[in-house]
């Protein structure tokens, strides 16, 4: 059952943590994201991991008969690759496999998670700002648990003190659910 709003958006790419924390809601929230992309009929692309919350998010789209995209760099451990994905890209770097996934994708969305996540969000961030060579997809952070708050603070000081535009501040969006956060990436 395809929602309406979130109709453009054809892929997600997704970035979140290769680690599992050990209060369960962050993994039940990159089910619930799952499942909303499976029954709108979007795809996913993510890292390609096993592990994780990433082994959570893409065996739940699996198991929901959704596709999920994993890309991969050769520079990560082979062990930490998930086998059982719809397909499997293998890219060189760490900086290859960030440029695949926001080519793949037709927003951008950051779960909650550590350097790997924060460097792939600020990536493309960085990437949307260029004038020649960027991208012009919408970016979000799912702020599950206020898990996020003190980075949005912090992009907010940054603006008060001069170091970011309002203009490139306003490029992150966030909400607290994933269905809120797509209908919000969907019409920007």
């Amino acid at each position: 059952m395809k929602d309406g709003v979130l109709g453009k958006i054809r892929c997600v790419a997704v970035y979140c943590g290769s680690r599992t924390p050990p209060d369960p809601s962050y993994d039940d929230a990159a089910r619930g994201l799952s499942r909303i992309l499976v029954e709108n009929g979007i795809g996913l692309v993510y890292g390609g991991s096993g592990i994780g919350t990433m082994k959570v998010l893409a065996d739940a789209m699996l198991e929901a008969g959704g596709n999920a995209t994993g890309v991969f760099a050769q520079s990560l451990k082979d062990e930490y690759l998930h086998d059982g994905l719809t397909e499997t890209v293998i890219v060189s770097s760490l900086a290859e496999r960030k440029a695949e996934m926001i080519e793949r994708g037709d927003v951008i969305v950051a779960l909650p998670g550590g350097f790997g996540t924060l460097d792939e969000l600020f990536d493309a961030v960085a990437r949307r700002k260029m004038h020649k060579g960027g991208h012009r997809k919408p970016i979000g952070l799912l702020n599950l648990n206020g898990y996020y708050d003190a980075l949005l603070a912090f992009l907010a000081h940054a603006r008060e003190v001069g170091y970011i535009a309002k203009e490139d501040a306003d490029l992150i969006k966030s909400a607290p659910s994933p269905l809120e956060l797509l209908k919000l990436l969907a019409s920007h």
